[in-house]
């Protein structure tokens, strides 16, 4: 058995009961995303049961192929590590902190005891915006840019040629290691360097996220642990601090995530999980508030399912969720409270809709159950998906 799970980072589908409590009342990311771009027609998603959950207007006729459950999320955050550590058994019960100001000097006291030069920025900002905006001064000084989003990250930009990315690896490094060692509950120090010149800055692939280390074991070292592969494709190894992962495979856009998961696929043996994460749907269009890319990358996943399908065995499954939301037609440039979908397709499953599911930790409940590894965690094994030989 080979069990595939692609996270569509961002791909809320309405919603959450406790949007209010968020600001995000109203959001709905697949959905409004379908009603911008009315000419959308996603085949296969509908088929695995996205029009089920969300309206989709070309494809509300599509006859359901797998199993769709609507997920809501219960952990106190709506972040990239609450969604994916939530989906392995860890609920965090405190969000962690954002800096809508800004970090303070105790932060940027740490930054420059790391990095030995002063920085730029300490703002709030667009990636994209700041590196155009502050990038010459960056290259005439050598001092790295520095900044933050509505999310819980301390991100460092530098262009290659004026610090190399392994010494901009080196500072995130040693940065993430002293953060922890404060009272600072900061989620991730990403490293984003950048090529170009004045006008035509670009950041390149080469990012790098060093993530707080998971509190605890997650499901994923139960699975190790019994001799269960378990692959990460893109940014899942940063995710997991490398943690319960067998190998962790990088990637460059979301169509050479999908080619190295079909890829995988098919070379993987038996008793294998590949656990991969699509993130330009966050960072290239839910962020930035594009529609039409979000659409065209939908489009993009929706191509590739065939693929996928072709390449499982009896027993195997592909599973598509999403960690949160990012309604790139709402307000702001923050993540959204959402439910998200968790669609599952394989040779052996029955074609059903499921009763919602109350926490993404029924994911790594029913990955627990289907190998048979203990699951001290919250969450309810899927039975539909639950095939024995």
């Amino acid at each position: 058995m080979r069990i595939v799970l692609i996270v569509i980072d961002s791909g809320g589908i309405g919603a959450a009961p406790d949007a209010a409590q968020f600001g995000d009342e109203g959001a709905n990311t697949l959905g409004h995303v379908a009603a911008a771009e009315p000419t959308l027609s996603l085949p296969h998603l509908a088929a695995m049961g996205l029009n089920r959950l969300v309206f989709l207007p070309t494809d509300d006729q599509v006859p359901l192929r797998g199993v769709a459950y609507a997920m809501i999320p219960q952990a106190r955050g709506k972040d990239t590590l609450a969604g994916h550590w939530e989906m392995m058994g860890i609920t965090i019960d405190k969000p962690f902190e954002t800096f809508s100001e800004g970090f303070p000097d105790s932060v940027l006291a740490l930054v420059e005891s790391v990095i030995q030069r002063p920085i730029l920025g300490n703002e709030v900002a667009s990636g994209t915006e700041i590196i155009e905006r502050l990038g010459e001064v960056h290259r005439q000084t050598g001092f790295p840019i520095v900044y933050t989003s509505a999310d819980s990250v301390l991100q460092i930009a530098a262009h290659e040629d004026v610090i190399p990315p392994k010494m901009l690896y080196q500072w995130c490094g040693d940065l993430r290691q002293s953060l922890d060692k404060s009272s600072y509950r900061i989620g991730r120090v990403i490293a984003r360097p950048f090529i170009g010149k004045q006008g035509g800055y670009v950041r390149t692939p080469r990012r790098h996220d060093f993530t707080i280390r998971p509190p605890g074991p997650t499901v994923l070292n139960g699975l190790l642990q019994a001799g269960i592969e378990t692959i990460a494709i893109g940014k899942i190894g940063d995710i997991f601090s490398q943690q319960g992962l067998s190998q962790h495979r990088v990637t460059q856009s979301n169509l050479d995530g999908l080619q190295i998961t079909l890829e995988t696929l098919r070379k993987a043996k038996s008793d294998t999980f590949i656990f991969t994460n699509l993130v330009e749907f966050d960072s290239h269009y839910g962020h930035r508030r594009n529609p039409s890319g979000y659409a065209q990358a939908l489009r993009e996943v929706d191509g590739f399912l065939p693929g996928l399908w072709n390449a499982l065995e009896a027993d195997d499954q592909l599973w598509i969720t999403a960690d949160h939301g990012c309604d790139p037609t709402f307000k702001g440039t923050d993540h959204t409270r959402e439910r998200v979908p968790w669609l599952a397709y394989g040779p052996g499953l029955k074609p059903r809709m499921g009763a919602a599911r109350i926490g993404l930790g029924d994911i790594g409940a029913t990955l627990a159950a289907l190998w048979k590894v203990p699951y001290p965690f919250p969450g309810v094994a899927a039975k539909e998906l639950i095939i024995r030989k």
